[in-house]
């Protein structure tokens, strides 16, 4: 019999596992789904959501960590997976980032993946603190990258070894 932890965790691998096969390797170009997606940042909640009407169908959990976004893992409704709900919700998602200036770090596999199809947003990527999720892999800066801000201390780096014990 497995435990709670095993299933939620085997659940988590099962779920990734299908939305990366669901990526669509073209451009982004061709990223917009056949309905129109209401991509909205719930900071309440941190998390973005993607909805169709009022009918919340996907989301990306985040957390802010030492002056960065951690992006956490992406949700799917099943009935709309293969649709590009995930690719889009990204995209989007990625594009906010870019916009405020912040870098992330990813623990989320199906946005390393993302970002390992889609290469434009490999500069999002935090060098000192990638993430577990992080694909192709970073290798750690030498020290703070000083034109986004200091990297962080002992204390940050827990932080971020926390929420991947938790979320993967």
């Amino acid at each position: 019999m497995t435990s709670n932890i095993e299933a939620e965790a085997a659940f988590r691998e099962q779920n990734n596992a299908a939305l990366i096969a669901a990526l669509d390797e073209t451009g982004l170009s061709a990223a917009e789904s056949a309905w129109e997606l209401d991509v909205a940042n719930d900071a309440e909640r941190s998390r973005w959501t993607a909805s169709l009407g009022p009918e919340a169908i996907a989301e990306l959990p985040y957390r802010f960590v030492g002056g960065r976004v951690v992006l956490l893992t992406t949700w799917v409704d099943p009935a709309y997976r293969h649709k590009r709900v995930a690719t889009e919700l990204i995209a989007r998602v990625l594009n906010e980032i870019r916009e405020s200036g912040m870098k992330i770090t990813i623990i989320c596999p199906v946005v390393g993946e993302f970002i390992a199809r889609h290469p434009q947003y490999l500069d999002l990527i935090d060098t000192v603190h990638p993430g577990s999720g992080a694909h192709p892999k970073h290798e750690p800066a030498d020290g703070p990258d000083h034109r986004h801000g200091p990297a962080g201390g002992p204390d940050d780096e827990k932080q971020v070894a926390a929420l991947e014990h938790d979320w993967m």
